[in-house]
């Protein structure tokens, strides 16, 4: 049997023909950017995670780094960050003109540990950007709690959330903003770069309005120094066609994690915590072995590919070399350790059986 990691081609089988149908009916219009598909896409997204704004943006970096831009911060602002997040949510501070504060996650969960927060909040820190890593959303009752504290603002990078829940409300509406990500492998997938910003923040809104679009308040009149960062007309489409279905493929999504969680039996694999099983999406089905290699190489040679999200923690990347030197060994210990197994809508009864039972005599 063979079991990619993950098919794209079989996820947007179902949506095939409405997809170029939505192709066909946005090339005969003859409007392409800022058009009414974008809006509705908006509306919809707005209205699912139960926020004020939905605002489209080109991709998930520029979604973050347009949030962190719209609040002008002061020069050298701090910004607190998971130090074993992607690479996109520092990026997005270092862009925005700020500096990243890396703080350790937790060991059991991957995400930033609240406990770890306070003691890195300097007189420069004005803002927490946490991201809820694998479909899973961070403490944000501590969180915002903590930020309340010490007058700072929340953000979410919710590009593997979408649907997730905490205490009964949506990732993008836990904080004073969120950016979310709809490149073609996350839970909700365009067929190219996409993204989003949530927000019930008038002002904030307001002006990431105009930051998205070069700055401009209308047409010609620049207020800001903005960006070029626009949600197409065919990808809002093509996501309001799968917005439909999210809620129906995070279910089979948990179906999966569930089947995983109570049979993948092995002294030599560490699970994921199941204490929110409902309220997560598993974007991804993260483990951890302290014998990773064997286990890749074992998987591919049963047929079953598998991927390692992240293998480098940021601290030790080339492009961070101010942070070579820097000890963190928690998230050091994750990235050496975590590998992805298939989890998507496309896989069958059958290949989550062999996946498992594959894993149990490793």
């Amino acid at each position: 049997m063979q079991i990619p990691f993950l098919n794209l081609k079989a996820i947007n089988k179902p949506f095939e023909l409405e997809i170029k149908e939505v192709f066909d009916e946005v090339l005969e219009k003859g409007w392409y950017i800022l058009g009414e598909k974008g809006r509705a896409f908006e509306e919809a997204f707005a209205q699912f995670c139960n926020v004020k704004y939905c605002l489209g943006v080109a991709n998930g970096l520029d979604a973050l780094t347009i949030i962190l831009k719209a609040c002008a911060f002061p020069l050298e602002a701090e910004i607190l960050v998971a130090s074993n997040t992607y690479i996109a949510t520092i990026l997005a501070i270092k862009h925005a003109g700020y500096v990243p504060v890396l703080v350790e996650p937790s060991l059991e969960t991957y995400l930033i540990d609240s406990a770890n927060i306070e003691q890195k909040i300097t007189s420069k820190t004005s803002a927490i950007l946490v991201t809820h890593l694998y479909g899973k959303c961070c403490d944000m009752q501590a969180i915002n709690l903590i930020a309340k504290k010490h007058h700072l603002r929340v953000f979410e990078d919710a590009a593997q959330a979408h649907g997730a829940k905490y205490k009964e409300k949506l990732a993008g509406n836990l904080s004073d903003g969120a950016g979310f990500s709809f490149y073609p492998s996350k839970n909700l997938g365009a067929l190219g770069d996409a993204g989003a910003i949530t927000t019930n923040d008038d002002a904030l809104a307001e002006k990431i309005m105009a930051l998205r679009n070069y700055g401009s308040s209308k047409k010609y009149v620049f207020d800001y120094q903005g960006i070029n960062s626009r949600l197409d007309e065919i990808q809002a489409a093509i996501l309001s066609l799968k917005l439909r279905k999210l809620e129906e493929d995070n279910h089979y999504r948990r179906k999966i994690a569930s089947l995983y969680l109570n049979n993948i039996k092995n002294d030599k694999i560490i699970l994921p915590p199941n204490d929110t099983l409902e309220d997560d999406v598993w974007h991804l089905f993260v483990i951890r072995t302290t014998q990773r290699d064997d286990f890749v190489k074992y998987m591919l040679s049963k047929g079953i590919g598998t991927d390692i999200h992240y293998p480098i923690p940021p601290h030790q990347q080339k492009a961070f070399t101010e942070w070579n030197r820097v000890s963190l060994p928690i998230s050091e210990k994750i990235h050496k350790e975590v590998v992805s197994i298939p989890l998507n809508i496309s896989l069958t009864e059958n290949e989550i059986t062999y996946i498992i039972e594959t894993i149990n005599i490793f």
